[in-house]
């Protein structure tokens, strides 16, 4: 029982965990990974996309899958049973994809940025990488453990109740059969659960045949 107990108390941290970590990293994707050391004069940094909120160099790749884990998250809070861990399993694929990418741009983001400097005449500028980089390695990483502790604990986790799902087998609206036994043989439960029902157990029709016999 301590392990179920356990997992039910981690549903919050570990989902808000996934959707702050998700927040950031799809974030730190659209913001430039790379700049340059100093000031190599406007011209450079307009040839080469630096310095403005459009900058290039940034990381859409970890953006997309950081995207596709947060929907994940989004959908794990309304899903249930098999369908509520095969969408945990996507969101951890994406998160390992986000990471992978970020971690794949240390080396190639600053090349890329290097090559553009020396096309306009700055090959001796130092690059560096931002810490918006750092935010989407961080952020991606955090995504990661989020899912796996998501994918273990799942089962265990509090689920939507069945109320809530779109009506199947009866016209959307229709209410439940109401009573069929007069009020005054109805124990306390099951007056509670008539009223959790909609029904009004002290009217004639839900007391059933037997009440208007007489």
């Amino acid at each position: 029982m301590a392990e179920p107990h356990r997992a039910r108390r981690a549903f919050a941290p570990v989902v808000l965990l996934g959707l702050v970590a998700g927040t950031l990293t799809a974030v730190a994707g659209t913001r430039p990974g790379v700049d340059v050391v100093g000031d190599p004069g406007s011209g450079v940094t307009a040839s080469v996309g630096l310095g403005g909120p459009e900058a290039a160099y940034d990381l859409p790749l970890v953006t997309s899958l950081a995207l596709v884990a947060l929907a994940a998250w989004g959908v794990v809070l309304v899903t249930r049973g098999r369908v509520r861990r095969v969408v945990v399993a996507v969101g951890l694929l994406g998160s390992v994809g986000a990471l992978v990418a970020a971690l794949a741009a240390w080396g190639s983001l600053p090349d890329e940025l290097r090559t553009a400097l020396e096309q306009v005449g700055a090959g001796d500028t130092d690059v560096t990488r931002t810490g918006w980089y750092a935010t989407a390695v961080v952020g991606s990483l955090l995504l990661v453990l989020a899912s796996g502790a998501a994918l273990r604990l799942v089962p265990h986790w509090p689920e939507m109740g069945s109320r809530y799902d779109a009506p199947t087998g009866q016209a959307a609206g229709a209410r439940p059969a109401a009573p069929t036994r007069p009020v005054e043989e109805l124990s306390g439960l099951d007056l509670w659960r008539a009223i959790d029902e909609g029904h009004d157990p002290t009217d004639d029709d839900t007391s059933g045949p037997d009440r208007g016999a007489g």
